[in-house]
């Protein structure tokens, strides 16, 4: 039995004792609705705590589950709007006491379910059916289209999703209870935000330090204790946090490194050859496999001929430099853990620059390549987007290539966005040709699972150049297999060809026949790689109405007298909102790159908006004019999307900074109108749990984009910003009546 199971049953044990005895004793967190009458003044440190918690345990359990369950990687979005569920359902039922027993027995439901030691074939096959449409990329995953098990994996992904709104619904309900007791709606809302904002900066520390979920989930659980309303309860849940660190150990092979990037988690075991060399190693994200590192050195290789089972000149990292022009200057973008940046080495390279998002890959890279190419002093490294690198960049080279770079998680939970969707783009490789020599040469490699993909980018690299691209498979026993793309805006790939008959032979054997079909080309706008055409995937479809069976069901729950249509006014500022945020967080992903912080400055920057609202509002009172709010939001939106992004002259910095200013007007302007009304609302926990309900409207809205584009959601804010006005005119004639 190895450490993990061990760890599994220990953990289990000492959970079922600890429920056994709280069996016995009085329950905790149940529904006493005579006691939830009790009034009782309102605490401040419980709110804030609350809704510390309430962000942090959305990011925390949103970023494990993606890894968890391979899948989920992919919709983190959807996992979201289910935290959004579960918080809006416990504002609808503040008047009862905080169901904290659902919520810790939801969390140790998630970590026994996803952390069994026999998990694997039961959510393998999970993932292999919800991500085996074939009009969507998901990595390690068949083209699947058996409809029974894509019901029972959508069912299996229902149950995982009721737990995580489960987690949320005693934080919905302490949040929106300790509003409704405060004297006044609008600090207590500040409160909330300030206790939302220090939740997302404690996050982007955990995530910049890189310690592991048992840290980020014991998190929760403390906080949770402390929420509780006796000492014994808090005594109870603290205690729980033993067997959750022992469920969250790593389940992995001796002598594998485990660590938890800010981006996805990496493990990596070193290989060694059989007189016991270590020679590299097997590096996998999200539990699939991503690379191996291997030494192609002409000396390792002469102490062990025939280990490398291909021609080497022929392996996917040495032929980009056959077409290179000899001593060539380099980019790598995704340089990951060197292998690229070693092939640059022995072919002579005078200078590169090694292009990589995650600094923990590249540090792997720097102790463990055995060619040791990150210490070379022609080597500069660059710890950056890809994107916002090849926009910054002033250099020419004789060789960009792009280094198997493909994403295996999202880079926001506010938006369907891969980490590296805007590196594949029209303007992007217009952008990549411009830092071109005038015999220099683009060199693409990719892992193509879908004919699509690759007629997709052999065209965004016709339409740049003029000219169809090279397209043939370089197969590798120690890489994945790569389709690879070469072209030039001269004639350095023709006389490459001329000069090495070796090479045109290899091109010639491997070549790759592309269809003829349509398939649309990414843009800034459109930048999703991964999906086939513009339509809403079937998967997103399947798990999108979940969320709202999900929601239905649990509405039932509500008692009968508090269970009426939520504000139309709230809900439509909650979905507007959302669907502002998402293009904020897009807009400036473009213009500063897909990094992680750029997610965590963003929302801090949007939480501190709304607080400036709230003081703007507490200071002008009922002077503040409802309507010309609403006629600058709407105002503020246009100009969003009628402003020319694309046309702003200087660096991209400055590009970046015009842009934040102009989508922090409608911001703005959004937080003053739902300031202005919520302080002035009889229950503040409807109208959070309506905001909250219009949250996840805005988020299913949100895949709109894979229709019409990005932009294309600043129209569909406007109108539902409308709605708003139009619930603002509802109220105010209520009122009058």
């Amino acid at each position: 039995m190895n450490s993990g199971s061990l760890n599994f049953y220990l953990a289990a044990a000492i959970l079922g004792v600890l429920w056994l005895g709280t069996l016995v004793g009085k329950p905790f967190g149940g529904r006493h609705p005579v006691a939830a009458r009790r009034v009782e003044p309102s605490s401040r440190g419980k709110l804030v705590l609350a809704s510390f918690l309430t962000l942090f345990a959305e990011l925390a359990f949103i970023r494990w589950i993606g890894v968890e369950l391979r899948v989920f990687a992919y919709f983190k979005n959807l996992a979201l709007l289910l935290c959004f569920v579960g918080f809006g359902l416990g504002c609808a039922l503040a008047g009862e006491m905080p169901r904290w027993r659902s919520a810790v027995a939801a969390v140790f439901g998630l970590l026994l379910l996803v952390r069994m030691p026999w998990r694997g074939g039961l959510f393998d096959g999970l993932s292999q059916s919800l991500g085996g449409a074939g009009d969507l990329v998901i990595w390690a995953t068949g083209n699947g289209s058996d409809w029974l098990s894509y019901g029972l994996a959508a069912l299996l992904a229902g149950a995982v999703f009721l737990l995580i709104v489960s987690v949320f619904v005693p934080l919905g309900q302490t949040v929106s209870l300790q509003m409704d007791r405060a004297r006044s709606a609008l600090p207590a809302y500040s409160w909330n935000l300030v206790g939302s904002l220090l939740g997302v900066l404690v996050f982007f520390a955990v995530s910049l330090l890189m310690l592991p979920p048992s840290v980020w989930l014991g998190a929760v659980l403390l906080g949770f204790a402390f929420l509780q309303a006796s000492r014994r309860e808090m005594m109870f849940v603290a205690s729980l946090i033993v067997p959750l660190v022992l469920l969250l150990h790593p389940q992995a092979d001796p002598g594998t490194k485990v660590l938890w990037t800010p981006y996805q988690e990496v493990r990596y075991r070193p290989e060694h050859t059989p007189d016991g060399e270590t020679y590299g190693g097997v590096m996998g994200v999200n539990r699939t496999f991503y690379q191996r590192i291997v030494n192609l050195s002409d000396e390792f290789l002469a102490r062990h001929p025939g280990l490398m089972k291909e021609a080497v000149d022929e392996n996917p990292y040495n032929l980009p430099f056959r077409f290179a022009a000899p001593n060539p200057t380099v980019m790598i973008v995704g340089s990951g853990t060197g292998n690229d940046v070693a092939a640059a080495l022995r072919n002579g390279s005078r200078g590169t620059d090694a292009v990589e998002i995650d600094r923990a890959i590249l540090d792997l890279g720097k102790q463990e390549h055995p060619e040791h190419p990150y210490g070379s002093p022609l080597v500069s490294i660059h710890v950056t987007d890809a994107r916002a690198f090849v926009k910054r960049t002033r250099q020419r080279y004789d060789l960009i290539l792009f280094g198997l770079l493909d994403s295996h998680g999202q880079f926001s939970d506010y938006a369907n966005m891969r980490i590296d969707n805007f590196v594949y783009t029209a303007e992007s490789f217009r952008e990549a040709s411009r830092r071109l020599n005038s015999n220099g040469v683009i060199f693409l490699k990719f892992q193509v699972d879908h004919e699509w993909l690759a007629v997709r980018l052999a065209e965004m690299l016709r339409q740049t150049f003029g000219k169809s691209p090279l397209v043939f498979k370089a197969n590798s026993n120690y890489s994945v297999g790569a389709t690879c793309f070469v072209i030039s805006p001269g004639k350095r790939v023709e006389e490459a060809m001329g000069a090495d008959p070796r090479l045109a032979k290899f091109v010639k054997e491997n070549a790759s026949a592309l269809g003829s079909g349509f398939i649309p080309i990414t843009t800034d706008d459109w930048p999703y790689l991964y999906q086939e055409g513009r339509w809403i995937p079937r998967t997103y479809y399947s798990i999108g109405i979940l969320v709202i069976l999900i929601a239905i069901g649990l509405y039932g729950q509500i008692a009968g007298a508090r269970r009426k249509a939520p504000s139309l006014f709230f809900f439509s500022m909650g979905a507007g909102f959302l669907l502002l945020e998402t293009q904020v967080i897009s807009r400036l992903a473009l213009f500063f790159g897909t990094v992680w912080q750029v997610n965590g400055i963003v929302i801090s920057a949007l939480l501190l908006a709304l607080l400036l609202a709230n003081a703007v509002v507490e200071r002008k009172g009922a002077r503040w004019p409802r309507f010309w709010t609403w006629a600058a939001l709407l105002a503020g939106l246009a100009i969003a999307y009628w402003f020319p992004f694309d046309r702003i002259g200087g660096s991209p910095t400055i590009a970046g900074m015009i842009a934040t200013v102009v989508l922090a007007v409608p911001v703005v302007f959004a937080g003053i109108l739902f300031a202005t009304e919520f302080r002035a609302a009889k229950s503040p926990s409807a109208a959070l749990g309506a905001n909250m309900l219009g949250a996840v409207a805005g988020g299913l809205l949100e895949n709109l984009s894979l229709l019409f584009g990005m932009r294309a959601l600043l129209l569909v804010a406007m109108g539902v910003y409308c709605l708003a006005g139009v619930g603002l005119l509802r109220e105010k004639q209520a009122a009058i009546i």
